[in-house]
């Protein structure tokens, strides 16, 4: 080599040859193996999750009371949720996992064994008492915590990579059907973690090996046990329209309307954290008991149930996209003000994940907006979920495959409006300024 010539880089890696290699081929089978135990954990803590909630919240007061759920009912409950997580993240190892309030978070590698126990009880009381977050975060970082446990028992000294593409195929199979396709849980996690190049298939083949794995435990538990499916679908889809100008147009003014609903949502959930961090304990308690305070105004304001304000809005949407008809725009308005208040709040100290409530908010405003003049209620749906979902996600791809597939074939018709809506709301969200503390916070951060 002669003088001055830049050192050469290292040799890149042949992704075709990895595949061939003996190690490789085990950690298919591995991955394969893994994805029915972790799948069946993912299923369990669903089905615990929403027997808690149905528990609580439907069946207990229907034995209370004569004339269902008094407005008040979600008021204690919350601030025990709030209660209960705050002494989980203040008191055991880990801070219950990622805080929601900086978006969707899947880098920095799996959670170590002493934080499973905290994630797993963050998440749960947050989720089964009512705070406004998802389960797809928590179910992410179980999945790939107990693959990457089960990597360490194994062999101990096994190298980063190994981990990495295990913990990712955990985090695959926890995941496999809950947004309604195990392709689309894939595509969640490789687009927000940043997965590309030589890496994207090494890493996406056992992956979608085990979240096809998993997708079959899924169904086979939802047959076995009799407890349902927790795979997000409509029961009732809105006739499919062929684009036209009109509704090119206000694509581009949902978009605007997501980014900047979502800004909000944010400076809400930011603004929050650091009056959170004087007292753990206390702020969250404080915060769930206004979230609950916030369901029974909704309830009290429109006579239509506190549990729509309540929850991840997984198990509302489809009834509310059913029933679309049934709402005054009045009571959209309010429920959209009262969910994306209480979303605000449950981001700044709770443990969950975003997607859920950004679809259901974004199908609200879609609803609202369906009766202006020359929209149509699937493209007003479908653009108010992607919009939504590009502003609190920050992954556009995503965002538009998650609001095209949930109207299934229909979503076909109307993808032409969900992708400028997505586009709109994704620039203009990045151009906007930064809210709260997000701008200090490192990549990662858990506080």
């Amino acid at each position: 080599m002669s003088i001055g010539a830049p050192p050469s880089s290292p040799p890149a890696m042949d992704p075709s040859a990895v595949i061939r290699s003996k190690p490789y081929l085990i950690a298919l089978v591995l991955a394969a193996l893994l994805g029915i135990p972790i799948s069946a954990v993912a299923y369990g803590f669903l089905a615990l999750t929403g027997a808690i909630q149905e528990s609580l919240f439907d069946d207990l007061p229907k034995q209370i009371f004569t004339g269902g759920a008094p407005a008040w009912w979600p008021v204690p409950w919350l601030a025990l949720c709030g209660l209960l997580t705050g002494l989980t993240i203040r008191y055991l190892p880990g801070n219950g996992g990622h805080s929601p309030a900086f978006g969707f978070k899947t880098g920095g590698g799996p959670p170590v064994d002493r934080d499973l126990p905290a994630i797993v009880l963050a998440s749960l009381t947050t989720l089964s008492l009512g705070a406004v977050l998802g389960p797809e975060a928590p179910l992410i970082a179980i999945g790939g915590g107990l693959a990457a446990l089960t990597v360490h028992l194994i062999k101990k000294d096994a190298p980063p990579m190994a981990l990495t593409v295990m913990a990712a195929a955990g985090s695959f199979a926890a995941i496999s059907t809950l947004l309604g396709s195990p392709v689309l849980g894939a595509f969640l996690i490789m687009e927000a973690a940043g997965i590309g190049g030589a890496r994207l298939s090494l890493v996406t083949l056992p992956g979608l090996l085990a979240s096809g794995v998993g997708a079959l435990v899924f169904v086979g538990l939802d047959n076995w046990t009799g407890l349902g499916s927790f795979s997000l679908s409509l029961t009732s889809v809105p006739p499919a329209v062929d684009p036209t100008v009109a509704t090119m147009a206000w694509a581009l003014a949902m978009g605007a309307a997501g980014a900047l609903l979502g800004w909000v949502i944010r400076w809400i959930g930011l603004s929050l954290r650091p009056v959170v961090h004087l007292n753990r304990v206390l702020v969250t308690a404080g915060l769930g008991l206004v979230i609950g305070l916030t369901a029974m105004a909704y309830q009290l304001i429109t006579d239509h149930s506190f549990t729509q304000v309540l929850f991840s809005g997984q198990d509302a949407l489809p009834e509310l996209v059913a029933d679309a008809t049934d709402y005054s725009v009045g009571v959209l308005i309010v429920l959209a003000a009262c969910k994306m208040f209480a979303y605000g709040l449950s981001l700044s100290a709770f443990r969950g994940g975003p997607v859920f409530p950004a679809m259901f908010i974004g199908a609200v405003i879609g609803i609202a907006a369906s009766g202006l003049p020359g929209m149509s209620l699937a493209p007003a749906i479908g653009m108010g979920i992607g919009a939504m979902c590009a502003a609190m996600l920050r992954l556009p791809m995503t965002s538009t495959l998650l609001a095209t597939l949930l109207l299934g074939k229909d979503g076909v018709t109307v993808t032409p409006q969900v992708v400028v809506a997505v586009a709109v709301a994704f620039v203009i969200t990045t151009m906007l300024p930064t809210p709260g503390k997000e701008a200090d916070a490192p990549v990662g951060s858990t506080p």
